[in-house]
């Protein structure tokens, strides 16, 4: 049998997907499994043993429908379904079981704020998805592989970090999933750990001006690491502080406790840190009450009522002494 996967962005989606994967390949163990993502994406996946091959979506759409085709798939899993993967399965014409991304529902929330979104988390929605070829969730979280090749060295971190640090995830794709900077140095200087900045090259100067408040309790890798080598900070962390971003599922798909800041998105689209059946710490921040939340299910650049108080009225004080006291238990 030979089916393939579809889920073409983004970071933490596509690891959100990988319960599925694992459980295809192990549970009918006799599968030839496939993935399809864009290229962009690729790292995120390209090191799953669970996948026999990948394909990646870019500019030569004709190509890419000619290669599917000539692979005479039995089944495919669509976990993105858009206009694309629309196209996908009509050109290949067979069997398909596909994601209901419960856009409705989602319009209702984030327009009229009526909550009519399932208490389920998008994991386990997915699962639903393969549910008709007999796989069932196995429980056993998230997964994300790092080569070793990529994995960070003793040596790329200060002295003052060797002991032990905090990851605290400041990047994010949209602006009003992130914590301003000045909330961000009340955070830093209001934590009693060592501190690893992560985030990517756009958030180099924003983590530059954070890690000023104490240059040597914090430091700032973001921009400096590649994607496998930020993951593998986050899996040597001994907690992770992160907004809604990517960086949150690696964390849980590393069995990390994780502090999880929630801005314009929120919890009940199903996509908080998801451990399967392990007992791991969890908590999550959000200014309740505020009719103006969620404001979209992905983000804004800014924020579309101007006062962005679902993140300026964090209490970061509350977040510090969390970490502070889960950092302490985890010597």
């Amino acid at each position: 049998m030979k089916i393939l996967v579809v889920r073409f962005s983004s970071i933490g989606d596509i690891v959100l997907t990988t319960p599925v994967v694992r459980c295809l390949k192990q549970q009918l163990p006799e599968t030839e499994l496939h993935y399809l993502t864009k290229f962009s994406f690729h790292k995120v996946i390209a090191s799953n043993p669970y996948i026999d091959r990948f394909y990646y979506l870019q500019d030569n759409w004709d190509l890419l429908l000619h290669e599917l085709a000539e692979e005479n798939y039995d089944y495919i899993i669509d976990l993105h379904y858009n206009l694309r993967t629309a196209r996908i399965k009509r050109k290949l014409g067979v069997k398909s079981f596909s994601f209901n991304k419960l856009n409705i529902e989602k319009w209702l929330y984030t327009n009229l704020k009526i909550n009519r979104l399932p208490a389920v988390h998008i994991v386990d929605r997915y699962m639903e998805t393969v549910k008709p070829l007999g796989v069932t969730n196995d429980g056993k979280g998230l997964d994300y592989f790092i080569p070793k090749e990529e994995e960070i060295k003793q040596t790329d971190l200060p002295h003052s970090h060797s002991a032990g640090y905090v990851a605290l995830v400041i990047g994010a794709a949209h602006a009003t999933k992130r914590l301003p900077v000045e909330k961000l140095k009340e955070l830093c200087l209001q934590l009693q750990h060592p501190l690893v900045l992560l985030g990517g090259p756009e958030d180099k100067a924003a983590g530059a001006e954070v890690a000023a408040v104490d240059p040597v309790k914090v430091y700032n890798a973001c921009g400096k690491f590649s994607l496998h080598e930020s993951a593998d900070l986050v899996r040597k962390a001994k907690l992770v502080i992160t907004h809604d971003t990517g960086l949150m599922h690696m964390a849980a798909a590393f069995q990390k406790p994780v502090i999880s800041i929630w801005g314009n998105t929120v919890p009940e689209f199903g996509m908080t840190p998801y451990y399967g059946n392990k007992p791991v710490p969890s908590m999550m921040f959000q200014l309740n009450g505020l009719r103006c939340r969620p404001c979209s299910k992905i983000g804004h650049d800014a924020c579309p009522k101007g006062h962005f108080k679902c993140m300026q009225q964090q209490d970061v004080q509350k977040i510090a002494s969390v970490a502070t006291a889960w950092a302490r238990e985890l010597r």
